[in-house]
């Protein structure tokens, strides 16, 4: 499967590194999307890839798979445009919590049979979280976050602190680098207003914490997931990075597990 890439930064770089240095199947980057070619030159040797600074070109350059890996701009900007010819991997999922932005991108994955893929990224469970909201009788989902106090706040604190409480669309909107979780779960869930989000600030902790707890007719599902960050990008999960070749590995298996 030919990959190509929109933006060449902590995430792309480890796509890079497994894909092509390391080989992960038959899943190879062979087009990265970049604003400035100049700066990024150095790829074209490292990992044999193709630079290109139009998106147009970009997508013709024979890519069965396009992955977003820069940011909610290139969201909003670029990802309308893949999806006329080609099916996406979206990572920056915040820019979902604008609505209008959602139906449009969902209204030209139906209009062109180009799926839309969004990775776990930080969190797992969610194939049981999608099917316990299939018959609509989930009624509280709510996730707790905690994260080194140094990755959220500019000054020290001695003990954890509360810094957020409120729904996913509000905690996508103040905290657009840290909580990509909460909209992938809102998504796969109750909704961006429904999902309740509280996020702590822990100067003791060197790793992200996520609690998921989900209550409804079918029981109550408690999820806790420990993720160390990616060393090259600490706002960055390592989890997250992963989940994006998990998710190119799923497309082509002949062995569907959960979903």
């Amino acid at each position: 499967m030919r990959i190509g890439i929109i933006g060449a930064g902590a995430i792309a770089h480890f796509l890079l590194q497994h894909l092509n240095e390391q080989r992960v199947g038959d899943l190879v980057v062979t087009s990265v999307l970049v604003r400035n070619r100049e700066k990024y030159e150095p790829l074209v040797d490292k990992y044999q890839v193709a630079l290109y600074t139009d998106v147009t070109a970009f997508l013709d350059s024979g890519v069965d798979i396009v992955v977003e890996a820069a940011d909610i701009q290139a969201v909003e900007e670029l990802v309308p445009t893949v999806l006329v010819k080609k099916p996406i991997v979206v990572i920056s999922v915040g820019a979902l919590a604008y609505e209008p932005l959602l139906t449009q991108l969902l209204t030209l994955a139906e209009q062109h049979q180009h799926a839309l893929h969004l990775p776990s990224g930080a969190i797992g469970g969610l194939d049981l979280i999608q099917n316990a909201a299939v018959l609509g009788t989930m009624t509280n989902v709510s996730l707790t976050t905690r994260k080194p106090a140094y990755s959220l706040l500019d000054e020290e604190i001695s003990e954890a602190k509360v810094i957020f409480k409120g729904t996913a669309r509000e905690a996508i909107k103040l905290y657009p680098k840290n909580m990509n979780v909460s909209i992938v779960l809102a998504l796969a869930s109750l909704g961006f207003e429904q999902t309740t989000v509280t996020l702590i600030a822990d100067p003791e902790i060197m790793q992200n914490i996520h609690q998921i707890k989900v209550i409804g007719d079918f029981g109550e599902v408690t999820i806790e997931v420990k993720n160390n960050p990616l060393p090259a990008n600490p706002k960055t999960s390592y989890l997250a990075a992963m989940s994006i070749i998990g998710t190119l590995k799923r497309l082509n298996s002949m062995l569907i597990i959960g979903g």
